[in-house]
C-alpha cells in the first residue's frame, strides 16, 4: 500500500539564494569583509579561471579550468582552445548567463594574454588571464 499523504498538490515558492561571500582584497592577500552581486560574481570569475582543474581534491572536478597541457603548443592551437575552455569552465556557473569578446595579446614569446566578456544575471564583468604555453 503506497501513502496517500506526499507533496503532489502543494504549492512551492523557489527562493534564490544569496551569493553573499567572504571578500577577498587581493591587493592587500587578505579575506575581509562580505560581498554580494557582481562583486561576488568577479571574484568567483577570478577564482574559476585561477585554479587549476583536477589538481585540488577539495574542487569537484566540475571547477577550474584545464591549462597545463597547453604549455609547448602552437599559439595557433592555444587560442581557439583557451577561447573554449574559458567558457567551458565559467558556464558551470548558473549564474553566468555566457561568454564572449575574446581578444588576444601576445606581450612576450610564450605568454597570451586573453581578455574576455562574462554575462551574468548581476551584469558584464570584463575579465583576463595570462597563460604560459
Amino acid at each position: 500500500m503506497i501513502p496517500s499523504a506526499g507533496l503532489a498538490g502543494q504549492a512551492f515558492q523557489i527562493k534564490e539564494q544569496p551569493t553573499k561571500t567572504y571578500r577577498m582584497d587581493r591587493e592587500n592577500h587578505l579575506v575581509r569583509g562580505y560581498t554580494d552581486g557582481l562583486e561576488a560574481m568577479r571574484q568567483a570569475i577570478y577564482k574559476v579561471i585561477l585554479t587549476e582543474r583536477y589538481q585540488y581534491s577539495m574542487y569537484s572536478w566540475n571547477y577550474g579550468i584545464e591549462l597545463l597541457d597547453l604549455f609547448g603548443e602552437p599559439v595557433s592551437y592555444v587560442c581557439p582552445e583557451l577561447e573554449r575552455r574559458i567558457a567551458e569552465a565559467l558556464l558551470w556557473d548558473k549564474r553566468i548567463n555566457g561568454v564572449d569578446s575574446f581578444a588576444f595579446d601576445f606581450p612576450e614569446k610564450g605568454v597570451v594574454s586573453v581578455s574576455f566578456t562574462v554575462h551574468t544575471v548581476f551584469g558584464d564583468v570584463r575579465a583576463e588571464r595570462k597563460v604560459n604555453f
